[in-house]
């Protein structure tokens, strides 16, 4: 099977990251897969929402949105101005919330909240996944960023963690569809998991006709062999950005794949 990219069904797209990005933000990581591009922020607010006042725990949350052109074909409205945010908007950063509170003892974080915004500035497939994965490179650096002056009461990441999307695709399954792809697959799934493999979350639908398990099982297996590579990659761009995963880390949990 040929792929519009010319990958390996097992591989995913080349992956890029500038962390520092944005400076105005605790931690920023402009991030490139492929042709799809996303900028995350993360951004530190010092109190809670109101139902969480006095419980002595954190709280993060997400944003998703679409660049008016990250689309090749069209401008789309911006969501929130004149047009409230789609179903599948408030799906998306319902998904990266969950996903990168995953990471994260809120009860360690104290009461102060850490907004991740994702901003789709090209798209090819792929956008939510992308957003989880580069949601946790920002998440670490301004996590970094409050263990140096003081502001966390101890380590407070209990998992490292990254999306990819697999296809049951009519060459065989493929990791991390582009969008003609993924518009074709007979069954698109994306996985939130771990560095060493524990599920976060798995979405999946058969378009088509159904699939037989093992198959599932299957599209799974590749997938945490892709975000197992992509969590390496977060691992290394964060070194190179002085930040020691390790000490943000649990002890207990500290595991790289």
């Amino acid at each position: 099977m040929n792929r519009p990219d010319g990958r390996a069904l097992d591989a995913h797209r080349p992956v890029e990251m500038i962390l520092g990005f944005h400076r105005n933000a605790e931690g920023s990581v402009l991030y490139r897969a492929g042709r799809t591009v996303v900028l995350c922020t993360a951004s530190v607010d010092p109190t809670v929402p109101a139902w969480m006042m006095g419980k002595g725990g954190g709280w993060l949350t997400a944003e998703y949105q679409m660049h008016p052109r990250s689309s090749p074909t069209r401008r789309e409205p911006r969501d929130g101005r004149g047009k409230a945010p789609s179903g599948r908007t408030q799906e998306i950063q319902r998904l990266i919330g969950r996903s990168l509170r995953a990471a994260v003892d809120l009860k360690q974080l104290g009461e102060q909240t850490i907004a991740i915004d994702c901003d789709i500035l090209e798209a090819d497939g792929g956008t939510r996944t992308a957003s989880i994965t580069a949601g946790f490179v920002a998440l670490a650096l301004a996590l970094d960023r409050l263990r140096a002056s003081g502001a966390l009461k101890g380590p407070v990441l209990r998992d490292q963690v990254a999306a990819i999307s697999v296809g049951h695709l009519p060459g065989g399954l493929a990791l991390d569809l582009v969008y003609t792809e993924d518009s074709a697959a007979r069954v698109d799934m994306n996985v939130v998991a771990t560095a060493v493999g524990s599920i976060v979350e798995v979405q999946a639908t058969a378009e088509d006709e159904a699939i037989p398990r093992t198959e599932l099982d299957s599209m799974i297996d590749l997938a945490l062999a892709g975000v197992a590579s992509l969590a390496s990659a977060q691992h290394r761009a964060l070194a190179d950005a002085g930040v020691d995963l390790s000490a943000l880390f649990q002890t207990d949990h500290w595991r790289v794949a």
